[in-house]
């Protein structure tokens, strides 16, 4: 006898429905599963056994042959144990098989029958629909997280034994429910604040230029100058995030296993710091069965870069595709996946090997070839990608002991939202959406200068050192400081601010 129940993988962030196909015949009692499983599921049939077992309900002692269709996809998890379970007790007419059609089921078991919480819930909960599915019964732990798509019903269960007992109508569970635009509000507070910040008015400033254009960001100074500080109260200003984007950041988080508990959905954006010891593969994704990197796990916030130099040459250069593209495909023998990797980059450094070079305080005993060999480290072509170079200066003793605190982020979110809504409008026909995402094409098109501001500009190149490929750059953050006072023409004073965060194209560092 065969007998079918659905559940879902997921590949990437993208869940595809599958079919557990369960055959119990005569012959020698075994029990093989098939259909491309991976380790965690070929070990699932202890864990299945022992759960019918001490759930009260008798194993087919049997040949049984489960296959988990479609089979040229890989599957990987315990998140087929309760499902495989339960197609098991339909071949024995415990279940009802007609009941079970109009569902789909996930959850691992443990060895007494309880269902235990699974990855990526979130993704599948939301291709339930286009499955023709509309009822999902898994794990309590994960319920919350599936109630977030208002489509479907989700039914939490603690046991197999309920499991049963509930499709054969013997007990009634009620429909998780979730009240999304409240638990989206309750989420999207912060902790920090730039009003924690002491000084540093000028690093505040060309944070808030960064915010509004999008664009990414390196800072230079001396250890305890308050980089790291600054860096993490960046995703502060950024525009809050919309329902849309919180459910996108949300399954990726779902698929990684690192949504925080208690809190399904998330509402602030993003802030991603990986040591400098980190591998490609774990911050492009990857692995046997790929997972999620650091920068998909930064999707719509920031990927902060601490010790910029000290990250191995390799890992820095798999950036730069992904930051253009704002996606990431890794490739692996049994199949490819494709992960959205859309994040401002935030790199901090310091002047040099030994961090003294710019600090007033303290001698550097670093040589200029040093300090030039420390600074290679980080690849042209990856600069070219970073518009915004900000010396953080060491803090004076006048503003360390300043009492007053400093302007708070929802007024300068209010300035940067103002700004990026003059972007989205003027950019609403082209490809684009911020300044930073301008091509050479647009640049001409948009960047419209008067004559002091070409003129500054010119002198720039010709006698400030500026290079060539810094051009562009400026004139992108030029045009977002000109938006941030709604100026549609790009002024002197925009053009010398601009010049002003190219600390590393001035040869400020011999």
């Amino acid at each position: 006898m065969v007998s079918r129940i659905y559940s879902s993988c997921v590949v990437g962030i993208d869940a595809y429905e599958l079919t557990a196909e369960v055959d119990i015949g005569s012959g020698l009692p075994g029990f093989n599963i098939v259909g491309l499983p991976d380790m965690a599921i070929k070990e699932s049939r202890d864990r299945i056994k022992a759960a019918i077992k001490n759930s009260g309900f008798s194993f087919p002692a049997k040949k049984i042959i489960v296959n988990l269709a479609p089979a040229d996809i890989k599957k990987e998890g315990a998140s087929f144990d309760l499902p495989i379970a339960l197609a098991i007790l339909s071949t024995e007419d415990v279940i009802d098989s007609s009941l079970l059609q109009q569902y789909l089921f996930l959850g691992e078991l443990s060895l007494d029958g309880r269902v235990k919480p699974v990855k990526g819930v979130l993704p599948i909960a939301m291709a339930l629909k286009d499955m023709g599915k509309k009822y999902l019964i898994l794990p309590r732990k994960n319920s919350k997280e599936a109630a977030v798509i208002r489509e479907i019903e989700t039914y939490p269960v603690d046991t197999l034994k309920e499991t049963v007992d509930f499709i054969n109508k013997k007990i009634s569970i009620k429909p998780e429910e979730m009240n999304v635009e409240a638990a989206f509000k309750r989420n999207s507070k912060y902790k920090i604040d730039f009003s924690d910040v002491k000084g540093q008015e000028h690093v505040k400033r060309g944070l808030e230029v960064a915010a509004a254009g999008s664009h990414n960001v390196l800072l230079i100074g001396p250890p305890g100058s308050g980089k790291s500080m600054l860096a993490k109260r960046l995703p502060t200003i950024l525009s809050e995030m919309t329902l849309e984007e919180g459910l996108e950041t949300s399954e990726i988080h779902s698929v990684a296993g690192i949504l925080p508990p208690n809190k399904f959905l998330i509402g602030t954006r993003p802030f991603r710091s990986p040591h400098h010891t980190i591998s490609d593969a774990a911050l492009l994704g990857g692995g046997t069965n790929p997972v999620p990197g650091e920068i998909s796990l930064a999707h719509n916030g920031v990927l902060f870069m601490d010790e910029l130099p000290e990250f191995r040459r390799n890992v820095l250069e798999v950036l730069r595709l992904p930051m253009e593209d704002g996606s990431v495909t890794v490739a692996r023998v049994a199949n490819t996946v494709t992960y959205p990797a859309k994040f401002m980059l935030v790199g901090a450094m310091n002047p040099c090997p030994c961090g003294h070079f710019t600090d007033p305080k303290r001698e550097c005993h670093c040589s200029p070839f040093k300090i030039q060999n420390y600074l290679s480290r980080i690849s042209g072509p990856l600069l070219d990608r970073i518009d915004i170079h900000l010396e953080v200066p060491r803090l004076k003793y006048e503003h360390l002991t300043d009492k007053r605190r400093g302007e708070p982020s929802e007024d300068i979110r209010k300035r940067v939202d103002k700004a990026r809504e003059i972007q989205k409008g003027r950019y609403k026909n082209e490809s684009v959406i911020f300044n930073a995402h301008l091509e050479s094409k647009e640049l001409e098109k948009y960047c419209l200068l008067d004559k002091e501001a070409e003129d500054l500009l010119k002198l720039a190149i010709l006698e400030l050192g500026i290079s060539a490929r810094a051009y562009d750059k400026i004139l992108k953050v030029s045009r977002t400081i000109a938006d941030l006072e709604g100026k549609e023409v790009i002024e002197a004073h925009h053009v010398s601010e601009a010049i002003s965060y190219r600390s590393l194209d001035r040869n400020l560092w011999g």
